[in-house]
């Protein structure tokens, strides 16, 4: 991890490895590559988060940590059925943009916890229940999808001084040689 003087952390681009489609084996993974700011001090004004859950997909999980791995890619939860905080970054509330991962396709015979991502549209909420209980609600503002290679690093940084919450997952098509599915499918929320 590459910290700067003024307390700014390493910034995670968009690379996630998913799951394929009825396999039990993958690699999942979110490389970080750029550099992004968020104060310290911000950290502190919400607990953890502890619960995701978006009710027009019917998606409620636990929500894990996750930092980065020694090759400096975004832990993301072995369970298909988790989604993963990038604790890098703001915490879901505080100003700046956080950053919650999930595996996409059918892991066992079963939907991954963002398999249903792409259906939401704008005006639709995503409610994140923190360590204290407390509930913050975001509201869907945009919906993007990103080539693997893409520049993504809006999706980890904003300059508007307001809080974000954008999901992560893979979409697109699955390169067997690669393991790795095409795109990365964003779903960007601002705080209600």
């Amino acid at each position: 991890m590459i910290v700067a003087p003024s307390g700014f952390v390493l910034f995670a681009a968009l690379f996630l490895y998913c799951i394929p489609k009825n396999s039990t084996q993958g690699s999942s993974a979110l490389f970080a590559e750029d550099i992004f700011a968020f104060s310290n001090q911000e950290q502190a004004s919400v607990g953890l988060p502890a619960r995701l859950n978006i009710p027009m997909i019917g998606v409620d999980s636990a929500v894990i940590s996750a930092g980065l791995t020694f090759d400096g890619a975004m832990e993301v939860p072995k369970d298909p059925a988790e989604v993963a905080w990038f604790d890098l970054g703001p915490r879901p509330g505080e100003i700046g943009s956080a950053v919650i991962s999930g595996h996409y396709d059918w892991i066992k015979n079963k939907p991954a916890i963002f398999y249903d991502l792409h259906k939401l549209s704008a005006s639709d909420k995503v409610h994140i229940k923190d360590e204290n209980g407390l509930v913050i609600t975001f509201v869907v503002s945009e919906i993007r999808i990103y080539g693997k290679d893409e520049d993504a690093s809006g999706v980890f940084s904003s300059s508007d001084g307001k809080a974000h919450l954008n999901l992560v997952t893979c979409t697109g098509a699955w390169n067997k040689a690669e393991k790795i599915y095409s795109e990365r499918l964003v779903v960007f929320t601002d705080k209600e």
